[in-house]
């Protein structure tokens, strides 16, 4: 696959979440504090839709599932050091870009962060296997249902209630605005199209490009982490140049464009100081990053790209991101 493609690619996705402001760190923030539900109403959708569209596609021949593996260890211990490093960073990874091409510098920071978070899982990574594991395998709905009628019924069933969910949590979400039905709707689309043979036969990504990207500019490609992770890192970094291009381009061009540190959000809860904020943001991307390595995937590679595909290690991994998320903002965001 070429690199103009990889990057257009990552526009989009960009351009998609741009659009409902599902890259942003009131949303996200707002998502652990109970009172922006946008990213999680969106990725339902995204979930319900793309999980019935890829079975399809799948067995039409069009695309391949591409689970990833069930290490316990790193999928519950990875997931609630993710989730409390996103509510902490008030970003995802792939988020980060976007919001640093709007002029955040807090979500810059957080790259920063997440680039060192990166390297030191790099050196620690072969003294990690043990608690990373144990491994359980690649376990998934097409794995376990063999016979081809109940399979695709039962993924018709999961994917309605999926839908269903995100939808209901509009009901009681603080927030009506309804770009997260075609922001969602659009995220599956564009999943399902990037695990296409025909495109690029592998799953949307973030979290892999950091340890690339930070070994690549430390010298550390001979580490076995880097060989481990250098093909799908090469592809994520491009696909999150196309997205940090999104949130440039865009912000540009609508006058959204605006250099800032301290969101409304972190003002309220966190204070003014800058060099709070600064210290904050590199540590919840230094977690963040090094959850997300621990569990094979972040909220673009495993909750979304694994939950379309009816993973048990994604769905598992969902669960405890959510539950770290929640936990750590209680604790972390008081009001002054």
């Amino acid at each position: 696959m070429n690199t103009i493609t990889i990057i257009i690619l990552g526009f989009l996705f960009g351009a998609i979440l741009q659009y409902a402001h599902l890259n942003r760190y009131n949303v996200i923030s707002g998502l652990g504090l109970r009172t922006d539900l946008s990213v999680v109403k969106a990725i339902s959708l995204s979930i319900g839709i793309g999980a019935i569209l890829l079975s399809i596609a799948v067995g039409l021949g069009y695309a391949h599932f591409h689970i990833k593996p069930f290490m316990v260890g790193g999928i519950v211990l990875g997931g609630l050091i993710f989730g409390s490093g996103m509510a902490i960073l008030g970003y995802c990874p792939g988020t980060l870009a976007i919001s640093f091409g709007e002029g955040s510098v807090d979500a810059f920071i957080g790259i920063i962060g997440g680039l060192f978070g990166g390297l030191f899982f790099t050196l620690v990574w072969p003294d990690m296997q043990p608690l990373l594991g144990p491994n359980w395998g690649n376990p998934a709905l097409s794995s376990v249902i063999q016979n081809g009628m109940i399979y695709y019924l039962l993924v018709i069933f999961i994917g309605v209630a999926f839908i269903w969910a995100g939808f209901f949590l509009h009901k009681k979400d603080q927030n009506k605005s309804k770009k997260w039905i075609l922001s969602g709707t659009a995220l599956a689309l564009l999943d399902v199209l990037v695990f296409t043979t025909f495109v690029s036969n592998r799953p949307i990504g973030a979290s892999t490009s950091f340890p690339y990207l930070a070994d690549t500019l430390t010298g550390l490609n001979h580490m076995a982490y880097y060989q481990h992770i250098q093909a799908p890192g090469h592809w994520e970094a491009l696909f999150l140049s196309g997205a940090f291009l999104a949130g440039l381009l865009i912000s540009l061009f609508k006058k959204e464009f605006k250099i800032k540190l301290i969101h409304e959000n972190w003002k309220t809860y966190k204070g003014t100081s800058k060099n709070k904020r600064v210290f904050w943001a590199f540590l919840g991307g230094f977690i963040l990053i090094f959850g997300a390595r621990m569990a094979g995937g972040c909220t673009s590679g495993h909750i979304l790209s694994g939950g379309m595909q009816l993973a048990f290690s994604s769905l598992v991994f969902a669960i405890f991101v959510f539950a770290g998320l929640l936990g750590t903002a209680k604790l972390f965001y008081k009001k002054k």
